[in-house]
């Protein structure tokens, strides 16, 4: 009897054990850099916002083609609580993002992630586009490689942007 009540206890404890591991959402690492404006950010700082960020180069294609969506994206929810960082990453030269953010006003933060920290801090990240949605708590939500399905991107910010921190 003993055995069979211990047995039925390891296993409701693995259960629960499991959708902790499996259904916790990770924080995003405690981080700080500098913008190509100056700005100085640290994530930590950064909570009690909704953060959009995107990993792109100026030399992916399809990096520049989803930025307009990623524009429109921030102009539309940016007075709700988005926060929009864009990350450059190390291989890209900088005066060509320079250039390119420019050329295309683009009205959100942007880093040049020259030593990498950013992408080693996001678990290493090396495709691009790679896109991480943080919640106003600090959690990693979603992770996105590729464009993201923007309608559905769109209805998950609504629902996080709703939320109080």
């Amino acid at each position: 009897m003993k055995i069979r009540i211990f047995a039925v206890l390891a296993v409701v404890a693995l259960a629960v054990a499991g959708f902790f591991v499996h259904g916790a959402k990770p924080l995003a690492p405690d981080l700080d850099f500098t913008t190509l404006q100056g700005e100085r950010i640290d994530t930590a700082a950064l909570r009690g916002k909704v953060v959009l960020l995107n990993f792109w180069a100026t030399s992916c294609a399809a990096c520049i083609a989803e930025m307009p969506k990623l524009v429109e994206t921030h102009d539309k929810f940016v007075a709700l609580g988005l926060e929009t960082v864009a990350v450059a990453m190390s291989y890209d030269p900088e005066a060509q993002v320079r250039a390119y953010v420019d050329k295309n006003a683009l009205p959100f933060k942007v880093v040049l992630d020259s030593g990498e920290m950013v992408a080693r801090g996001f678990g290493g990240v090396r495709l691009t586009p790679t896109t991480f949605l943080i919640d106003r708590r600090g959690r990693v939500v979603h992770k996105y490689l590729g464009e993201p399905d923007f309608p559905a991107l769109h209805a998950l910010l609504e629902k996080l942007l709703a939320e109080a921190a």
